[in-house]
């Protein structure tokens, strides 16, 4: 009986971090998706840092966020990722669940955020 509560219990926590996580998008993944004009980008690490440098054509969350559906694509399938700080940052989440609050179903995270898209090198937007 004990083995089985605590199996229980194993089962609920692991179903409430999957409900609360998101897929991870890899970089190079991003990169193609934003090169084929294939998806939305949300910045979540505030407006400063927005404006210090930004994933390309990504949207300033917190400038946003009180509309932020009038920046979202019309259908509710397209990709949209959203980013922090980095892999132990959840910052993202806020936005990554409006976004599925407002009916989008492709909804991912770029767990390497912009320390991770910085240290690949890549280019930023300003």
């Amino acid at each position: 009986m004990k083995k089985l509560l605590v199996f229980a219990l194993s089962l609920a926590f692991a179903s409430s971090l999957m409900a609360a996580g998101f897929e991870d998008i890899s970089i190079a993944d991003l990169k193609k998706a934003i090169a084929d004009k294939k998806v939305t980008v949300i910045d979540v690490n505030g407006s400063d840092s927005y404006k210090a440098g930004h994933v390309p054509t990504a949207i300033d969350f917190a400038a946003k966020k009180g509309d932020i559906a009038s920046v979202l694509p019309s259908d509710k399938g397209a990709l949209v990722v959203a980013y922090c700080g980095g892999p132990s940052c959840n910052a993202y989440q806020a936005a990554a669940k409006k976004a599925v609050a407002l009916g989008y179903t492709n909804v991912k995270h770029l767990s390497a955020g912009i320390s991770g898209w910085l240290q690949a090198g890549e280019a930023t937007e300003k």
